[in-house]
């Protein structure tokens, strides 16, 4: 997810180390935490939108390009390349519940909490983006 929003594989991993240090600090209190895995994919966010403001770069997935890199743009897939494609298309809320629970793994009720939503928009917009998913993939099969 840092990546995603990053967009830089080594800046992810500073962001995403400065979230675990922020977690081994407050230990204590994340063990008494109700939802310990929101707070950390909060702080993910808060992490990365700090490093743009210190940076000055306020990029969006939609401005990801896939040649920049001509190393990393071989070892992707295909199937990858489709997904990122996929991903640019849908509307920022869309794309955040889709990352949230299809790659995160978190909880329809960890989603609402996190993203301070109800539980049924959380449902719409995820049932949205599949069926985005779903409209996309019979395009590229059917080779449109």
């Amino acid at each position: 997810m840092a990546f995603l929003w990053v967009k830089d594989r080594d800046v992810a991993q500073d962001v995403l180390q400065a979230v675990f240090e922020k977690a081994w600090l407050r230990k204590e209190d994340l063990q008494k935490m109700e939802n310990p895995t929101g707070w950390m994919v909060r702080s993910l966010k808060n992490e990365s939108l700090q490093h743009f403001r210190v940076s000055k770069k306020f990029d969006s997935i939609v401005d990801f390009d896939f040649e920049s890199n001509e190393e990393e743009s071989h070892d992707r897939s295909e199937e990858v390349k489709m997904v990122f494609r996929f991903l640019e298309s849908l509307p920022e809320k869309q794309r955040e519940i889709f990352q949230l629970r299809e790659v995160e793994g978190l909880t329809y009720e960890e989603i609402g909490e996190y993203l301070e939503i109800s539980l049924d928009q959380v449902k719409v917009n995820l049932h949205r983006a599949r069926k985005t998913l779903k409209d996309y993939l019979m395009q590229q099969k059917n080779g449109k």
